[in-house]
């Protein structure tokens, strides 16, 4: 079975799964009241200047200010040397207007991250305005095809008097004839004239031009003369989509197909459940194994666990196996929760080095597939293996989940036990400050239950000993680790 892309649309929220070999292996979501704004170029305003940090806070129109760092402002041809010696505030001034565009959403606290240097990707082409670079995707490996692709954007792209375009030929360009690059380079040109005409009379901060919505990206990022079929569930969408198609996408036109089936369109490939099962700590293993995934504000970590799974030879070979298997296992699951960042993968410790090269080879090959841009270091002193990926756009679990009010995100919380020993030092503190007859406790209803059994004794002994009576009275909306000592 082949690859194909499921979207999903209702007016509120669009949902795009791709499936490889039966298998959900990417989720993306958007809704209307929270679109992702990565590629949308806005006129802003530099309202700080932070010198020590070579960076600026820029205001693009959004709750929190933008991030963009020294690097960013420089010209793409600044040497080196010129980068390491730029002053941030010789570059830029407060209240100065500045063209940016966000190369990285805002995620948890921190504000969307910024760019100068402006590029508006097409189907086969990034155009660069302002640069005269043409790249080729280094996912494009065949020398020979890499020069035919550059001798064509380079004599389509020159011409006179006009200001330098620069260009990168993305991976699906492989094997494209010239009349398709020329319509493309084409459309980049058009594009970048109208937004040139709406910089003229744009206010800080503004919005200049806006990326496509995701059905639309998912056209023209994702699809590719490979897929079997892309199947949309809404008829509106579906006859957009054609349109689209039959401009920017024509070898995709005979894979797009209208599903009107009764049954969800994510109940196909059981993508709804998987969604569900990417949202938990735990993944489990067809052998028995399992791995664990923590989320933090610095890293992601994963842990691998043989489980239940004993082998049938030596602890050597259940160790090698289960480690193969969570290789596979952890390229898909970052693609599905779409994790980026710092990645610390902790497998089962491995004796035989050829079994560690082979794990991490099995790491490797199921990296390669991945859109995200992924680096991986070798196995460190402590036997971790570290990698990054690129994050630009919100986790599967940022963009559906909210910190939990129990916890505070901790993932734990007090005991009733430890809540009651609080609440008598509370009352303990009170009444050497204060003078009254007795104390009405307001706690949640485990930690009553607690008081009035388990530490029925401790109580009647503290009553005995400030010589007042104390009263409990359950409040339903106070979370576990929430009470109040109340004088009466």
């Amino acid at each position: 079975m082949g690859e194909e892309i499921l979207i999903n649309f209702t007016p509120m929220e669009t949902r795009v799964a791709v499936i490889e070999n039966g298998m959900p292996q990417e989720v993306y979501i958007e809704r209307v009241h929270r679109r992702g704004i990565v590629g949308n170029i806005y006129q802003g305003k530099v309202v700080r200047v932070l010198p020590g940090m070579q960076a600026a806070f820029v205001d693009i129109g959004l709750e929190r200010a933008a991030f963009i760092h020294v690097e960013e402002v420089l010209s793409q041809n600044a040497t080196p040397e010129e980068k390491s010696n730029a002053s941030i505030a010789l570059v830029l001034r407060e209240g100065q207007s500045l063209l940016v565009q966000v190369t990285k959403d805002p995620i948890g606290t921190k504000g969307a991250r910024l760019t100068t240097h402006l590029s508006l990707p097409s189907r086969y082409l990034v155009c660069m305005p302002g640069n005269d670079h043409i790249g080729v995707s280094q996912r494009i490996e065949d020398v020979e095809e890499r020069d035919r692709l550059r001798g064509i954007v380079q004599s389509l792209s020159q011409t006179d008097g006009e200001e330098p375009t620069g260009f990168i030929l993305r991976t699906v360009a492989e094997g494209t004839a010239e009349a398709e690059l020329a319509q493309d380079i084409q459309f980049l040109r058009r594009l970048w004239e109208s937004i040139k005409v709406k910089i003229k009379s744009a206010k800080a901060p503004s919005v200049i031009y806006e990326d496509l919505p995701l059905n639309m990206r998912a056209l023209r990022d994702m699809a590719h003369a490979g897929l079997e079929k892309i199947r949309i569930d809404s008829r509106e969408t579906f006859q957009k989509a054609q349109d689209f198609v039959d401009a920017l996408v024509p070898e995709v036109a005979g894979k797009l197909e209208y599903y009107p089936g009764e049954r969800p369109i994510f109940d196909l490939f059981n993508v709804e459940e998987e969604i569900q099962k990417a949202l938990g700590r735990k993944v489990e293993l067809k052998s028995g194994g399992y791995l664990i995934f923590d989320q933090t504000e610095a890293m992601t970590t994963v842990d691998i666990n043989t489980g239940a799974f004993v082998g049938h030879r030596n602890l050597e070979e259940t160790i090698f196996k289960t480690n193969l298997e969570a290789a596979t296992a952890i390229g898909r699951q970052l693609r599905l929760r779409n994790l980026g960042g710092i990645i610390i993968i902790d497998f089962i410790d491995m004796e035989d080095p050829d079994h560690q090269r082979q794990v991490l080879r099995t790491l490797e090959r199921v990296l390669e597939k991945d859109h995200a841009k992924c680096k991986l270091t070798g196995v460190s002193d402590l036997g971790l293996v570290e990698m990054t990926r690129k994050r630009t756009r919100e986790s599967l679990e940022q963009v559906l989940c909210d910190i939990c009010v129990e916890c505070q995100g901790r993932g734990s919380i007090k005991t009733p036990e430890t809540v009651c020993y609080e609440i008598f030092r509370e009352i303990l503190r009170q009444h050497r400050a204060y003078d009254t007859d007795s104390y009405l406790v307001l706690a949640a209803q485990a930690v009553v239950d607690y008081l009035l059994d388990d530490a029925s004794n401790h109580v009647a002994e503290l009553e005995s000993f400030i010589n007042k009576t104390i009263r409990f009275q359950v409040e339903p909306m106070y979370n576990a680790e929430s009470f109040d000592v109340v004088l009466r």
